[in-house]
């Protein structure tokens, strides 16, 4: 609307400036003076503080009120520890730490850790773990560790007695004859990822080290028949073995460690590079000759276990276990499963872990608990998709020592079991859920108790 009602001028025509008395063409942003009467050109209009290029602002749309969030009681958050404190200033400085002098052992370890999260170690900040009195050194993630870097780790900790390296990929067969060389007391080696080590290199390390008490390797392709007979004939003390995802691995090396007797006590021969290619029948005669000092198996991944392994070569011959691991074997039945806890004369055990065999339900749940309810402290049953809420009820009331627990796409998990859980096993550590859809956000917790996998959680 103009002032006094007046009509506005045609576009294009002329008109004076009240402010400036310019002569200037009339526009559609031409805007009136106030107070009237006149009109002001664009510079004098601007000057008065109305832009009249300047577009109309959108309108702001309000935000739809949203449930505030609600954090659970038990998620107070309280201050850091100085430690804790210091050992994140550490990582972040981990460069120039060196002058700190002696640590200590175990904040050492936590340091470690840390920069495993972010992979911040590497050949200069390394040498921060290194001491010639190390007798022990475990760095959880190495991939920025070149092999130089790998050989100098031996001449810089020549005692060493038990070393584990994760996510070695660099290693190769220069590294492994240095620690031939230069690691001479070492009794326990511990390795994710030595894919670069040929056969050759392994031998060598073998015949140098006879005294070798442990020997467990993860994802190692090149590692074949030639180095489990050396690895055999030289380390005649051997102990501890782990073989997993060893591609090479079939019923030739079972033969191979059949020679070891009754002396191992850890094995590990999960995920081979080929399901089918250790059998039925070389397991059962294995187990009858190594079974007696066991106390962990993992045959985890081997398509050929099945109840006959457990009736024929586990239930006679194993019965030291502490700790058992099949998953992902998919010959096992629930029948099966269930007469042999039912009737196997072995120790409980504190570790069990029968995930990924869908076929496993209510009869095998219930005669492991009861088995082992007492002394179980680690229990992972995912993908038991059948088995009911009644079995179920069972961990919470036969198993009161669980520490962890992993009952993930297990259909009957709901809020309920989970207090039963929280209050009849007080020293729980954690609780997964994952792929439990009864459970909502509602679900009990404590503190002290890590439950993951709550997918309606918002917090």
């Amino acid at each position: 609307m103009w002032k006094d009602d007046l009509p506005k001028p045609p576009v294009g025509s002329f008109e004076t400036c009240v402010r400036c008395q310019k002569q200037f063409t009339v526009t559609k942003y031409t805007v009136a003076a106030n107070p009237p009467p006149g009109y002001l050109c664009h510079p004098c209009a601007k000057s008065s503080g109305s832009d009249p290029f300047k577009k109309p602002a959108a309108p702001r749309k309000r935000k739809p009120a949203t449930d505030k969030r609600n954090a659970p009681t038990l998620d107070e958050r309280r201050l850091p520890s100085l430690a804790s404190i210091c050992i994140e200033v550490i990582s972040k400085h981990i460069d120039d730490v060196e002058a700190l002098g002696d640590i200590g052992a175990m904040n050492l370890d936590e340091i470690a850790k840390a920069l495993a999260k972010n992979r911040s170690l590497n050949a200069e900040n390394a040498t921060l773990f290194y001491n010639v009195e190390n007798d022990h050194l475990i760095l959880y993630d190495v991939t920025n560790l070149t092999p130089p870097a790998l050989c100098t780790l031996a001449s810089l900790n020549p005692n060493l007695t038990n070393l584990r390296l994760d996510f070695c990929g660099h290693m190769d067969d220069s590294v492994i004859a240095a620690w031939a060389a230069g690691l001479p007391q070492l009794k326990r080696v511990e390795l994710l990822g030595p894919f670069l080590v040929r056969a050759p290199a392994w031998q060598a390390f073998f015949r140098a080290h006879p005294s070798l008490e442990g020997f467990l390797i993860t994802q190692s392709p090149r590692f074949d028949i030639e180095c489990m007979r050396a690895l055999v004939q030289s380390c005649s003390h051997l102990r501890e073995l782990r073989l997993k995802e060893v591609g090479q691995l079939s019923d030739e090396f079972l033969v191979e460690l059949k020679t070891l007797g009754a002396q191992l006590t850890y094995l590990d021969l999960s995920y081979p590079g080929n399901a089918e290619t250790i059998g039925e029948l070389a397991l059962i005669d294995f187990l009858a000759h190594v079974g007696s000092s066991l106390e962990h198996l993992d045959l985890s991944g081997i398509a050929n276990v099945t109840d006959g392994v457990l009736f024929r070569g586990v239930k006679p011959h194993v019965l030291k276990l502490n700790t058992l691991v099949l998953a992902n074997v998919n010959g096992l039945t629930d029948a099966g499963v269930a007469e042999f806890f039912g009737t196997w004369q072995g120790a409980p055990l504190s570790k069990v872990d029968l995930s990924r065999n869908p076929d496993l339900s209510d009869a095998a749940l219930v005669a492991l608990i009861k088995h082992s309810g007492d002394d179980l402290a680690e229990l992972n049953i995912n993908g038991w998709k059948g088995v009911s809420e009644d079995a179920l009820k069972h961990i919470p009331k036969l198993a009161p020592n669980l520490q962890k627990l992993d009952i993930g796409f297990c259909r009957s998990v709901d809020n309920f079991l989970i207090k039963d859980i929280l209050e009849n096993c007080p020293h729980v550590q954690e609780i997964k859920v994952w792929g439990c859809q009864r459970i909502t956000e509602h679900c009990p917790r404590k503190r002290g108790t890590n439950i993951y996998g709550i997918e309606s959680a918002r917090f």
